[in-house]
């Protein structure tokens, strides 16, 4: 393990930057803030904990504190779930005693019974997303939506690096920014769980260099886990739609997360994937039975 931990140290200053505290709940003090958020001692009152304690958690020394304490931060910090999660695994609580973190990351299969699952599920789009973002499998609609991953060289077939580097996926996002935003969250949240991955820390090179966008927001230091939400698209063959996503993770495959894509009945987002589907009837099903 490294003298010190620079992803801990980096969340737990940014977070503290962007902390208003005027809600934080503390009384004033009248002294002039120089910087935003809230100041060292502030966060280690509401917290619970000795400024010094606290400045050598930001400092990323290696202390492990307990549960509760890390409880006790995410509070003070005002983080979501998402949030305290990052924290928890930036801490390592959690983590397998035998390994130190996750278990090691082979090659991801996606099994038959999945293949038949989103195939089954054919009017609607399915992506099946695994370690990092990478595209493990997509039903024929979802091929017709975003992009062709099966026809993609297979380190291309990434949800985030597709989002970046692939101009069609810029012109086909009517939200893009906040699209590509949400994926850079997603894979920061990632990270933290697995920091040792040497494909995540490549994918990430990668798209800091050949992305501006992608580097800023990655300076940030943000969170998000995806569980639900919308994208507004504008499709080359159906025009305008918007969609409805819910994730579902697989018991006991928590690195396996299908994407089911669907629009409300008799509306115009709807009537554009009927369209759609019709359309692309006769291509390829996504239960062929390759693996991504």
């Amino acid at each position: 393990m490294a003298e010190t931990n620079r992803e801990l140290a980096d969340f737990l200053r940014r977070a503290r930057a962007q902390v208003d505290p005027s809600r934080a709940g503390l009384p004033p003090d009248g002294r002039v803030r120089r910087v935003p958020g809230l100041r060292r001692e502030e966060v280690a009152l509401l917290a619970g904990v000795s400024t010094d304690y606290y400045a050598r958690l930001e400092q990323g020394r290696r202390i492990t504190p307990s549960p509760a304490v890390v409880e006790a931060l995410g509070r003070a910090l005002g983080l979501d779930g998402a949030g305290r999660a990052h924290l928890r695994d930036l801490f390592g609580i959690g983590a397998a005693p035998a390994t130190g973190g996750r278990r090691p990351a082979g090659v991801q299969r996606v099994r038959p019974g999945l293949y038949q699952l989103i195939g089954a599920l054919d009017g609607e789009p399915v992506l099946i997303l695994g370690r990092r973002t990478d595209v493990l499998a997509a039903n024929r609609m979802a091929r017709a939506l975003f992009a062709d991953f099966d026809g993609m060289p297979r380190r291309e077939r990434n949800y985030a690096r597709w989002m970046f580097l692939d101009e069609d996926a810029r012109a086909l996002f009517a939200d893009w920014e906040d699209q590509a935003r949400t994926a850079v969250e997603s894979l920061r949240l990632e990270v933290g769980r697995d920091p040792r991955d040497r494909a995540t820390a490549e994918l990430v090179a990668e798209l800091r260099e050949h992305s501006a966008e992608f580097d800023r927001w990655w300076e940030q230091h943000r969170v998000h886990q995806r569980t639900h939400g919308s994208k507004r698209l504008r499709h080359p063959l159906v025009g305008e739609l918007t969609v409805e996503y819910e994730t579902l993770t697989l018991p006991g495959d928590p690195d396996t997360t299908l994407f089911v894509y669907t629009a409300e009945a008799g509306s115009p987002s709807r009537r554009a994937l009927d369209l759609l589907a019709s359309w692309t009837l006769t291509g390829t099903s996504a239960e062929s039975g390759h693996e991504a």
